[in-house]
């Protein structure tokens, strides 16, 4: 034997050592190897092999499966080589060929383990997701105690939305595997979900003591901290997220969305500009972005930004809330589509539950009422009274709270009101509907519609056969699952219904409940306390900053340069906001000194001050609500602007409800001439003042115990109709005359 032989490796060698250089991860010098023999014996099986599987593990899909072809081809009953080739052509996002190479695999193996996990994970790709659950329970028959595949099928339950079975999958995970950090991670996910967020806070910190560097851990752990009442904490997580990966939009949007409940406007917008930088088209960025620039009244660029947002709506795009666009355009048909658009994601996923029968005759209708503001927050300010007044007789009622606010003295009143108070903010979207199911709800009453902390999902999953938006959103959900909405002629004309999806019940007079009972403080403060001119005309404005357009703005400074001696009292939001409007006051030729900044105060010190005013100027596109009904109720006339959607036609709805219809602006022009003619003319003010009081405790608008029986008559109705077993349809509820001495 000559030397160069006996220096020259056999083929038996040359493989031996490449499986070796693999084992030990030294996947060049294995590669290098399986070459040489290759190059020696190019149908070498077994070198084709290991090299298919070197090419996967080092992301080289599409030459790993021209490998594993070659494979098959020379082994067609070898059912490895099958699911190898199967697991480089799904890298490559081949699943149906990927799926028919799993399939030949258990053909010649049926209790082959591996192949049904991988053959799981291809129809899930599929979308045949109860064929990969079937396909992961095989595999599981066979490796019981294998933790990948336990976890595979926990994550295919999660996007089956069967949060319970997956939070017990990834356990069982993590007792086979307990340092697996993505299975902790997403069970801290899941955890999060069933709204468990002390245990997903655990779930979180496990994961990154095993991942420090896991950037959305860490944001999620952010979320867990927010939604446990602990902002600045979330705060920290969130900037630590953004040091590890400084693109994770996550991060940026949560940071925002955390720095604006902490009325740190400034800086919430910052985020939003750098979400926008790393990602433009992020699903309702574009609307959260120019929402947060409208709280400001930072209006530069707005319009445009404005325009290009419609546009995108119009061609289906995910650009905004339906709230935000509620409050930036006054356009029926565009919000009904914002709302169809946003109803149709996962905020709101289509029920899993059975489908609810008929209930027994009972001789009290439930209803159950579901909201995040059973506090003192305007809509509770709204409706204690009509909790309080309804007929006991033949309704029975439960609230539903899952607001993250601490109970005060307004819930405590609420909670006398109920029958059943249910404090659900622990509980799931699903776990809230089947307590309502339990409970056998009639008539499920969405009191948040699309505001903050809103859960649309408990009515995707069906709460009571007849669910019903009132009072909290003024505008439609866009969703099938709401039956009816609670509206007016006024807010909702015959022209503009079919902008809205819902059947709606009309109420007689105003839609909008009020609180006869609200008291106002006995002494109202003097001009010179609240900061204000002793003598000169007063308007005042206050709604939210978010809700007051340029436009509307520019109006208002015509009017006060009108007007001599006038001042504008605005309610203070933050000194960004203030200086913005002073800014621009300046630029359209108006002192800023005659712009007056109202600090908050307690509800029934805030109500007395409207009695210093003369005249409660009202937004548009998004007028006044809540804020033009405590005007009315403090004795303050309200000067509104009637726009076509039901956010711009409350205002008027409340006024011809209270007989002040002269108070009902067209359009801008007639909007400020009256503005201005009312600052000019004391005595034409002082009559409809006069007769705002008088109507105070006699019109329709400040009728509680009436109020009450005209929304009883339309759920009466609507109830009859389903037990009937006829459709929603709009219910046109008369109007009754009010009880003695109402």
């Amino acid at each position: 034997m000559s030397a160069e032989n006996e220096l020259t490796p056999s083929p038996a060698q040359l493989m031996q050592d490449a499986v070796t250089a693999y084992r030990i991860g030294d996947f060049a010098r294995a590669e290098q190897l399986c070459g040489q023999l290759l190059d020696a014996r190019p149908d070498d099986v077994d070198a084709l092999n290991l090299l298919g599987i070197i090419k996967a593990r080092t992301l080289r899909a599409d030459e790993a499966a021209a490998l594993f072809k070659r494979v098959v081809a020379a082994r067609p009953e070898n059912a490895a080589a099958h699911n190898n080739h199967g697991n480089a052509l799904r890298d490559l996002g081949r699943y149906r060929e990927a799926l028919a190479c799993y399939d030949r695999a258990l053909s010649f193996n049926p209790s082959y383990g591996e192949a049904y996990n991988n053959r799981g994970g291809a129809l899930k790709a599929l979308g045949r997701r109860e064929d990969a659950l079937d396909s992961y329970d095989s595999a599981l028959r066979l490796r019981p105690e294998d933790a990948e595949i336990h976890y595979n099928r926990s994550v295919l339950l999660h996007d089956l939305g069967r949060l319970e079975d997956a939070a017990a999958g990834y356990v069982r995970t993590l007792k086979l595997k307990a340092d697996f950090a993505d299975a902790f991670y997403n069970l801290g996910h899941v955890l999060h979900e069933l709204r468990r967020y002390e245990e997903a806070l655990r779930c979180y910190d496990r994961t990154l003591e095993l991942r420090p560097d896991f950037a959305q851990a860490h944001n999620n752990r952010g979320n867990a901290l927010r939604d446990l009442g602990r902002p600045e904490e979330a705060l920290t997580s969130y900037a630590r997220a953004l040091e590890v990966d400084a693109t994770l939009v996550d991060a940026h949007i949560n940071r925002a969305g955390t720095l604006s409940e902490l009325r740190r406007f400034d800086e919430a917008l910052g985020e939003f500009d750098r979400a926008r930088r790393v990602q433009p088209d992020l699903p309702w960025l574009h609307g959260d972005w120019l929402q947060a620039k409208a709280g400001l009244c930072e209006w530069s660029d707005f319009e445009s930004a404005t325009a290009e947002l419609v546009a995108s709506i119009r061609d289906g795009r995910h650009a905004a809330r339906p709230l935000t666009v509620l409050i930036l355009r006054d356009d029926p048909a565009l919000q009904l589509h914002a709302a169809q658009i946003y109803s149709a994601t996962d905020n709101a996923p289509p029920s899993s539950l059975p489908v609810i029968g008929p209930t027994g005759q009972r001789p009290r209708i439930r209803l159950g009422y579901y909201s995040a503001d059973f506090y003192n927050h305007a809509t509770a300010q709204l409706t204690a009274d009509l909790f309080e007044t309804h007929d006991r007789t033949r309704f029975e009622l439960v609230a539903f709270s899952f607001g993250r606010h601490r109970p005060d003295a307004m819930t405590d009143r609420l909670r006398k009101a109920f029958d059943r108070f249910e404090d659900v903010r622990s509980l799931s979207d699903r776990e809230v509907a089947d307590v309502s199911r339990q409970l056998e709800i009639d008539i499920a009453v969405d009191l948040t519609g699309f505001a903050e902390d809103c859960r649309p999902g408990i009515f995707a999953q069906r709460a009571a056969s007849l669910q019903v938006s009132y009072l909290g959103y003024p505008g439609t959900t866009g969703a099938r699952h709401i039956d009816y909405m609670v509206a007016d002629a006024t807010v909702i004309p015959e022209q503009e219904r079919q902008h809205y999806s819902e059947k709606l019940i009309i109420l007689p007079h105003s839609y909008q409940v009020t609180d006869r009972n609200r008291a106002i403080a006995n002494r109202p403060p003097t001009r010179a306390e609240l900061g204000l001119p002793e003598h000169g005309f007063v308007y005042c404005g206050f709604n939210a900053a978010r809700t007051l357009a340029p436009t509307v703005f520019a109006g208002w400074m015509r009017a006060l340069r009108a007007v001599d001696g006038s001042v504008l009292w605005l309610l203070f939001e933050t000194d960004t906001t203030a200086a913005n409007l002073r800014r621009e006051a300046t630029r359209l030729g108006v002192d800023e000194a005659r712009l007056v900044f109202a600090p908050p105060l307690p509800i029934a010190r805030h109500l007395a001050r409207y009695r210093a005013a003369d005249l409660f100027l009202d937004t548009y596109p998004c007028g006044a609500h809540a804020a033009a009904s405590d005007a009315l109720w403090a004795g303050l006339p309200v000067l509104t602007r009637q726009g076509q959607s039901m956010a711009a036609r409350v205002g008027a709805s409340l006024l011809r409800a209270v007989g002040l219809p002269e108070l009902v602006a067209s359009g801008q022009d007639d909007y400020e001439a009256l503005a201005i003619d009312l600052g000019r003319e004391p005595s034409r003010l002082a009559a409809l003042r006069g007769r705002l009081e008088s109507n105070r405790r006699t019109a329709p608008l400040f009728d509680s115990a009436l109020y009450t029986r005209h929304l009883e008559n339309g759920f009466t109705q609507v109830h009859a109709r389903r037990r009937a077993g006829l459709p929603p349809d709009d219910i046109d509820v008369p109007a009754v005359l009010p009880a003695t001495g109402a």
